[in-house]
């Protein structure tokens, strides 16, 4: 088979299969809250976008809207696809964004706090949106590397737009923080509303999840914990 013609047979290929194959190829996970984008080559992620596009339409016709002639609907498959794949979900199809790491030259090692930092992600269960707030504590030493407080929101927010649950969310922060920063403790306390049960469900507008992880110094020291969390209680 010539070149041309392997060519026009990936062509012919959906981008979703052929990025899958990849993954498989390679024995990588790839669940909803997975990041996907070393797997993804120039100018797939506008094919499946388009995918994406198709297979909303035949969502809408499986739920019986008149998309030729309801004109609020007749741009939604394409509106939809395009929320998915460059926003909601950009975390899982777009590289880690750049965070420059700066050597602690001063030698730091009190407690810093960064947050309340807004977050938006959707549930993997039903892809209702989970909107909240993040709350980072971080106890460097003299070897670690300290980053802007504008990149700790781009790496939260890479790794919250994606589909998922809030208490794996946390603990998937506090590993890439951990490998970015190299502290001795860091400490990660999220609160959000799920709308999976405001919107479906019991309906409870009420109720909201908190949940931590402690790393290092902050699991071993109560006396650290207690202080990280006195202080983001009291802001």
């Amino acid at each position: 088979m010539s070149t041309s013609e392997q060519e026009k047979g990936q062509s012919a290929t959906p981008a979703s299969q052929r990025i899958r194959a990849r993954l498989q190829a390679a024995g990588k996970r790839f669940h909803a809250n997975d990041n996907i984008a070393d797997f993804i080559e120039a100018g797939e992620l506008d094919q499946l976008q388009a995918e994406v596009q198709q297979s909303m339409q035949q969502v809408l016709q499986s739920l019986v809207i008149d998309t030729e002639n309801d004109h609020n609907t007749q741009e939604t498959a394409k509106r939809v696809a395009k929320m998915f794949v460059r926003e909601v979900f950009k975390g899982r199809y777009a590289p880690m964004p750049a965070s420059t790491e700066f050597p602690n030259v001063e030698q730091l090692n009190e407690l810093m706090i960064v947050g309340p930092i807004t977050v938006r992600s959707a549930c993997s269960h039903h892809l209702c949106p989970i909107m909240g707030r993040v709350w980072v504590g971080v106890m460097p030493n003299e070897h670690s590397n300290l980053i802007g407080l504008s990149k700790y929101a781009r790496l939260i927010d890479w790794v919250m737009t994606r589909p998922q649950i809030q208490e794996e969310a946390v603990s998937h922060m506090a590993d890439l923080l951990m490998k970015k920063l190299q502290p001795d403790g860091l400490a990660i306390v999220m609160e959000a509303d799920h709308f999976c049960m405001h919107w479906r469900g019991v309906k409870d507008n009420q109720s909201k999840m908190t949940n931590s992880v402690m790393r290092g110094s902050f699991l071993r020291d109560a006396n650290l914990r207690r202080e990280f969390l006195s202080l983001i209680h009291r802001g």
